[in-house]
């Protein structure tokens, strides 16, 4: 027989997002329980991406993305050095090839209206003084100085230890099977080692590839409004022997990603990626996350554009995610959707939909967000 209780806040979710949203609360002295289907914290989105802190360079003024990325940027700095979690200040360069530099300009114009600071344009002349590995055909570039990389794993750690410090406790194995928004309070059925019902006043959907998912099985208000889901898979290779830089390279982004960049981690590996592989519409997790090896020669072919001293045998196949999306391909990229009972008239319920990147950047600014939406 199924256990049954009544609850504070429930949190759908243990990736990034559900570990800031439960400790911000947690501190607000809210009694908090997280409900993650996986046995550990942030298996997949979260700990499947680049590690790069984002500067806020791309997202149009106004935006979800733009707010939280740039205040979630200096929030995470500081929540790194407090916290003694390991982070480089490398810095980012947005290249140009060709007439492509025309277009850098128009990405500091939206930064700049964004709030970021520091940026510089270069010219190639420039650019190749400060990374001389660097292509003739790289005409320009965005010098972005405040984004970087960080360790996440012992970010997630810190968070996990500051909510369970605050009393909230984490319910591993324990997936969402339905539920149902009733006065007073969203009504929960879970699954797991014990099943039980739940009565929480507040809930927040932070369930990531899951979160459309779970969105449309609590019953409410809000399931006239949800999105389609879309996924788009992104591979990564690590690159055999010294990389010649030291900051990180990308190059113009596209509608479906910040395009197929070069990072150097914190062990001074080269590593490329993401690309973007559009999933078909019916794909739903869980997710295949191998990476094809034939996929180096995509690889290659993107990356010597700006840096011609790669070759192909230097590539090796390492691992992959998955972003979640709420837009179709060839669409122009969404934005978050952080919809609470004023957006969605499901009264006590909050759905995290479509928090791709700059989600990891942002995550403890759209920690304090939700935590003002519940109040």
């Amino acid at each position: 027989m199924a256990d049954s209780f009544d609850a504070d806040v429930v949190i759908i979710g243990a990736g990034v997002i559900g570990l800031a949203c439960g400790r911000a609360l947690a501190r607000a002295r809210r009694d908090v329980i997280i409900l993650e289907a996986e046995d550990q914290i942030a298996m997949h989105t979260s700990s499947r991406n680049s590690e790069v802190i984002h500067a806020g360079l791309y997202y149009a003024k106004g935006s979800l993305k733009a707010r939280h990325c740039v205040e979630g940027r200096r929030m995470l700095y500081a929540y790194l050095d407090a916290h003694g979690v390991t982070v480089k200040r490398c810095g980012k360069l947005v290249v140009g090839i060709g007439d492509e530099s025309a277009g850098l300009a128009g990405i500091i114009e939206r930064a700049e209206a964004n709030g970021v600071e520091d940026l510089r344009l270069l010219d190639g002349a420039a650019v190749r003084k400060i990374e001389p590995a660097l292509s003739a055909q790289v005409t320009g570039a965005i010098q972005s100085p405040v984004s970087g990389i960080f360790d996440s794993h012992a970010y997630f750690l810190a968070l996990q230890g500051e909510l369970e410090d605050a009393g909230g406790a984490i319910a591993f194995g324990t997936p969402l099977i339905s539920g149902a928004v009733e006065t007073g309070h969203v009504r929960l059925e879970t699954a797991g080692a014990t099943p039980a019902t739940i009565r929480a006043r507040t809930v927040i959907n932070a369930a990531g590839h899951h979160a459309i998912r779970i969105a449309a099985a609590i019953e409410g208000p809000h399931t006239a409004h949800l999105p389609a889901p879309h996924y788009v898979k992104g591979s990564y290779f690590t690159i055999q022997g010294h990389t010649p830089f030291s900051r990180l390279i990308y190059p113009m982004p596209t509608t479906s990603s910040l395009g197929l960049h070069l990072t150097i981690d914190l062990a001074g590996r080269g590593k490329l990626g993401p690309d973007a592989e559009w999933l078909p519409d019916e794909a739903r997790p869980p997710f295949d996350y191998q990476v094809d090896p034939a996929r180096a020669k995509l690889f290659h072919a993107e990356v010597s554009r700006f840096w011609p001293g790669l070759t192909l045998e230097r590539l090796s196949p390492d691992y992959a995610g998955v972003r979640p999306k709420l837009v179709a391909k060839g669409a122009p990229s969404g934005d978050f959707r952080i919809e609470g009972h004023e957006t969605h008239g499901s009264a006590g319920l909050i759905n995290l939909l479509g928090i791709e990147s700059p989600g990891l950047t942002s995550s403890l600014s759209i920690a304090d967000h939700v935590a003002e939406l519940a109040g």
